[in-house]
């Protein structure tokens, strides 16, 4: 279960990865960060974003248009 919570839905690419990686910024190591994202492009994205930075992309789903991400912060 996700300890925090970030609604993105409604913004286009980068705005989700843009505001994923200030949410996570002043978590704990270790901390899991909820996404929730309307945009079809951040399945990619959020995957390349997890690869560079070292955050585990623990979890992705979509049901009704909205992706999920679950993000462990490195």
């Amino acid at each position: 279960m996700a300890e925090h919570l970030l609604d993105a839905k409604g913004l286009k690419c980068p705005l989700p990865i843009l505001k994923t990686k200030k949410a996570l910024k002043p978590l704990a190591s270790g901390a899991v960060l909820e996404v929730l994202s309307t945009d079809p492009g951040s399945v990619a994205d959020f995957g390349a974003f997890c690869r560079t930075t070292g955050h585990e992309l623990l979890e992705r789903d979509e049901s009704a248009g909205v992706y999920r991400y679950l993000i462990r912060k490195a």
